[in-house]
């Protein structure tokens, strides 16, 4: 920065323009607030059909997010320019005090352009008469000092106004359209963030030097930065995308085999450099577009640590997978990623993915904890189970699905598809319990319906269930209890709420022969049986409380619903007794552990206020968010969830086989009733609605046993089963 610049420089037009700024911060923040409690609730709650169901919604969605981003990115300049420009008025109160100081001295500073200036010392007669000539030496001393002073004031102060510069083009430059969502509270934090970015890429650049203190420092920072969007992008950038394979690289060969504390650290590497690289992938800034492409460029190249003597190391889709076990990735990146591994994996067909990514790669292991990374699909798959969007994208294709599920029986890639199936029909992100589910869309519901019916074929499609996909299919069968309710309903479907763009789109003999085949697998059975719990105890809450949510009598919608939780469970139920009864009882410990765990989930997900799978689904109600609305604690969703987890766990093996199948088999069906009943009470007394106790408790267990009985029926109609 020039002298003359700092020391003339004139803020106000900056000082306007912070103005501006805070002025239009304030106002944005006045349209986020609209946007996210009038507008985006009103279009959730909306009963879109048609091309609305797509469009607006998803419109309204991505509207109201610009809204609060375009705010927090106006925030964020507001705070970096007024930083910056306190310091620079702080800079220029210095260098001209120091000037003034220099002046009393006898001193002259001038500006000689491009950044630099003169100190000099005005000669006065009384120094020649000084024999000693100490006078000329001390104010050389004087002059030198204050040179010094003057260079640091317009060093700090050219810090100052680059690195604001800086940070306000990677602010700015985050997004091609719209607005990202950088937050910073001043000039210096973001600062920080660059520069650090900035260190660790260097140090990456020479992993052979890293010694494990400077790999625990290493670890440490990016910790603290690594969901910060221009730490993330300026490091991607620094290093690029084949110093990032390459690095990874080195670390997994340099540390294979560690335990103990070593282990735990390159574990906790392995996260932090993957959530930073997730974070970096969603910017759309020219040098994050083209580390993007790289990246992809370099899937089939064979990257070799320094001192491996074996010719093959790890293809960069190996490397690139195993770092995306955590994080989520950006949609569009994740996409063209996703395309090219996939047509290399279905190149190899069904039997053929083993060979094409293991064999050859006997000795790579780039993962810290489960597996070790041979497979890139496995990260593949955990990267979509964390983009609900791109999950979606992924399985569209029906080809592209059922080859994914076929390879199963050939990979140990099931657990990870599974998550990544569920992603992509709930719209919920695995681990996610803080977003509400969204309603399903006639994309997902129509990979739902490919997904039963990929189970339900007679050769073997049965066999998926265990290949590592039981629980996921569970946990998607617990979400789809509104379409797979309306698949047995008949005519009177409209009992069953919901919201889904596709509601009646699942066939009957498909989610038959998936719920059979599901509920042998414990950790399946339990999501498919607490689903239909919170299902039937959110409709009685809904429709016991409103009774415009059905158009007929209320006795009618009871038996609607009760008989459709003694088909539902009817359907589990038989499905166990048909099969090896031993087979049930082993599994006995692993459905109980499944049962308190899919519990405690849906426990947590509703004390959040915001409800699991079906329970959010009933537009318009008071009741509808089930116990969202009173909290778990009071409300008849929750109520039903506790006093099944607790109290309907299996008690123990039968001595003999066949008296134990029949005495299991109706214990279950008086369960869903008592389960039933039960609920209606809880909604009755909850809402104090004047329904006769009595009279209301008979029609569910009437209603529960047709639907048991109904639950053979499609059974025998959708699969072959054993005689008497």
């Amino acid at each position: 920065m020039d002298l003359d610049a700092l020391r003339h420089g004139n803020f106000s037009k900056l000082g306007e323009a912070i103005t501006d700024w805070e002025q239009m911060t304030k106002k944005l923040a006045d349209l986020q607030k609209d946007a996210e409690t009038n507008l985006k609730p009103k279009a959730d709650k909306a009963n879109w059909a048609g091309v609305n169901a797509t469009v607006s919604r998803e419109f309204i969605t991505k509207t109201a997010a610009e809204f609060a981003d375009a705010h927090t990115q106006a925030g964020s300049i507001t705070k970096i320019l007024s930083d910056a420009r306190g310091e620079l008025i702080g800079y220029r109160t210095q260098l001209n005090e120091a000037i003034a100081r220099g002046v009393q001295q006898n001193m002259t500073v001038i500006d000689t352009g491009e950044g630099t200036f003169t100190v000099t010392g005005n000669t006065r007669p009384d120094w020649a008469s000084d024999p000693s000539g100490k006078t000329g030496a001390t104010d050389q001393k004087a002059v030198n000092a204050l040179r010094e002073e003057i260079e640091d004031i317009l060093t700090k102060a050219t810090q100052s106004d680059n690195t604001a510069a800086k940070v306000l083009r990677l602010l700015v430059n985050q997004t091609k359209y719209g607005f990202g969502d950088a937050s910073y509270g001043d000039r210096d934090s973001a600062a920080k963030a660059v520069a650090a970015a900035e260190k660790l890429a260097k140090m990456a650049k020479k992993p052979g030097d890293m010694s494990l203190g400077d790999i625990a420092n290493f670890n440490r920072t990016m910790e603290k930065y690594n969901g910060d969007p221009l730490f993330a992008e300026q490091f991607a950038k620094d290093l690029g995308a084949k110093g990032t394979l390459q690095f990874w690289t080195e670390m997994t060969y340099a540390h294979a085999g560690v335990r103990g504390s070593e282990l735990e650290t390159m574990k906790s590497l392995q996260q932090n450099l993957g959530l930073t690289l997730a974070t970096a992938s969603f910017s759309d800034s020219a040098g994050m577009q083209d580390w993007k492409k790289d990246l992809i460029a370099e899937r089939n190249t064979n990257f070799l640590a320094a001192n491996s003597p074996n010719p093959v190391g790890a293809l960069g889709s190996q490397v690139i997978s195993s770092l995306m076990r955590k994080g989520e990735y950006d949609t569009e990146f994740l996409d063209g990623y996703r395309e090219k591994l996939f047509n290399a994996d279905k190149g190899a067909g069904d039997a053929g993915t083993h060979d094409l990514w293991v064999k050859g790669h006997d000795a790579l292991d780039l993962v810290f904890g489960d597996g070790n990374g041979r497979d890139p699909l496995e990260g593949l798959f955990e990267g979509l189970s964390h983009n609900p969007e791109a999950a979606v994208h992924a399985f569209e294709s029906k080809s592209d699905l059922d080859h994914m599920l076929g390879t199963t029986m050939y990979t140990d890639r099931g657990e990870s598809l599974g998550r990544a199936l569920e992603a992509a029909v709930t719209g919920v992100a695995a681990g996610d319990y803080t977003s509400p589910a969204p309603p399903h869309s006639a994309e997902q519901v129509q990979i739902m319906a490919n997904i039963m019916n990929a189970v339900a074929q007679p050769d073997g499609g049965a066999d998926l269930v265990s290949n590592g996909l039981g629980e996921s299919f569970g946990n998607m069968a617990a979400s789809y209890m509104p379409e797979i309710s309306r698949a047995f309903a008949g005519p009177n479907a409209e009992v069953f709420l919901t919201n889904s763009e596709l509601p009646e789109a699942l066939k009957t003999a498909d989610v038959t022969r998936f719920l059979s085949a599901v509920s042998l697998d414990p950790a399946g059975r339990a999501g498919i049986i607490v689903g239909e719990i919170v299902y039937t105890s959110g409709l009685l809450d809904a429709h016991l409380s409103d009774p415009s949510l059905f158009d007929g009598p209320r006795d009618q919608a009871l038996e609607g619903i009760g008989r459709n939780a003694g088909t539902i469970e009817g359907v589990v139920g038989h499905s166990m007794a048909d099969e090896d009864v031993q087979a049930a009882v082993d599994g006995e410990e692993d459905y109980n552990n499944a049962l308190q765990k899919k519990g405690d989930f849906i426990k947590t997900w509703i004390a959040t206020g915001l409800g699991y799978g079906s329970v959010s689904l009933f537009p318009g109600s008071q009741a509808a968010a089930g116990a969202a609305v009173g909290g778990f604690a009071g409300g008849v969703v929750g109520l039903a969830v506790d006093r099944f987890v607790e109290g309907q766990e299996l008690k123990g093996a039968r001595d003999e086989a066949l008296y134990a199948s029949a005495k299991d088999l109706y214990d279950m069906r008086d369960s869903v009733s008592r389960q039933t009943q039960w609920s209606v009470e809880d909604a009755l007394e909850q809402h104090h609605v004047d329904l006769p106790k009595d009279g209301t408790g008979g029609t569910i267990n009437v209603a529960v046993n047709e639907g048991w009985n109904d639950a053979s029926e499609f059974l025998s109609r959708s699969k072959e089963r054993p005689s008497g």
